[in-house]
């Protein structure tokens, strides 16, 4: 690849997660060019850029230099023609991706780096129709991508592993922290550890144990203040006391398997969805969209500068 300063990422998609990606590319000064057919992807863009540019990493670039980087290519063979690295939001259609990929590989460099936001697809199948895909890889952040550190990179079986350890690089180089996947998995990982705390918070709010908005006090003030710092399995090792994971699994994890069995299986009916809409909308509707993402980003950020500055202390 070519200098950082000299770096062309092109971000294919403008959606939540290409706007993210976006504000952080441009935070970490690479060029952006950003390839979308809307043609009202110039403002949708710079809202997102006023939205997320004050919540970026510390560090990052004065957001009023951006627009010298940022260049917009609704021709997908002329975005990717002279790319450095390429970072595809396409919607979760196994079909379009394969066209777009497909269009990729005959378009790009064949040094480029081919990164898919993909949450569910394999890169092998993505890749299907490509003469050569060992260069396309999966990068699955977990959103909101320019806040949140986690990477899932997953490769296929045609994945070359020179394309692996330079997106595991190109990630750390923009501060995220990228979890190469030992073997894949649908859904990959994150999302499948969100997804089984999700079910059981349908199920409790459901069955009426609490409401919705208390479901989210109870997670924020116990398992993600827990989480956020140690993880699941440090924080049970840490709960064995000084005989560790050994002795809280002897002794209180002993009955983890009964303690699944009772677990929630909430059908996702008619009843179960207008509920938690009427729920959500009665708790959270006070504020616009955009508010509550600058709460959150606020949040969030403050969290990771606070373990920054604890983990510097360590």
């Amino acid at each position: 690849m070519s200098d950082r300063e000299e770096r062309v990422v092109t971000v294919i998609g403008a959606g939540t997660i290409g706007l993210g990606w976006i504000a952080l590319f441009l935070g970490h000064g690479l060029n952006v060019r950003v390839n979308s057919r809307r043609e009202d992807a110039p403002r949708i863009v710079a809202e997102g850029l006023e939205l997320f540019a004050p919540y970026l990493p510390e560090g990052s670039a004065d957001p009023a230099g951006f627009a010298e980087r940022l260049t917009f290519e609704p021709d997908l063979e002329l975005a990717v023609a002279d790319a450095d690295v390429i970072v595809e939001n396409a919607p979760e259609n196994l079909e379009l991706k394969q066209e777009l990929y497909e269009r990729i590989g005959k378009a790009a460099p064949s040094s480029a780096l081919l990164l898919s936001s993909t949450s569910t697809l394999n890169p092998d199948d993505m890749g299907a129709r490509m003469t050569d895909s060992s260069r396309l890889v999966v990068g699955h952040p977990f959103n909101p991508p320019h806040v949140v550190p986690l990477v899932e990179v997953v490769a296929g079986e045609r994945t070359s592993e020179q394309a692996v350890a330079e997106a595991v690089t190109f990630f750390e180089s923009v501060g995220r922290v990228p979890v190469v996947l030992h073997k894949p998995i649908l859904a990959f990982a994150a999302n499948r550890l969100q997804s089984a705390l999700l079910r059981e918070s349908v199920h409790l709010v459901r069955e009426g144990v609490v409401t919705l908005e208390e479901l989210d006090r109870v997670v924020t003030h116990s398992i993600g203040l827990r989480w956020a710092t140690v993880g699941p399995f440090l924080a049970f090792h840490l709960g064995g006391g000084q005989g560790g994971l050994r002795k809280w699994l002897g002794t209180l994890g002993s009955g983890l398997e009964r303690g699944w069995e009772q677990l929630g299986r909430p059908p996702m009916d008619d009843e179960t969805i207008r509920s938690l809409i009427e729920q959500a909308e009665a708790a959270y509707g006070s504020k616009t969209y955009e508010e509550h993402v600058k709460d959150r980003d606020a949040k969030q950020t403050a969290i990771l500068r606070s373990l920054a500055e604890v983990n510097g202390r360590a």
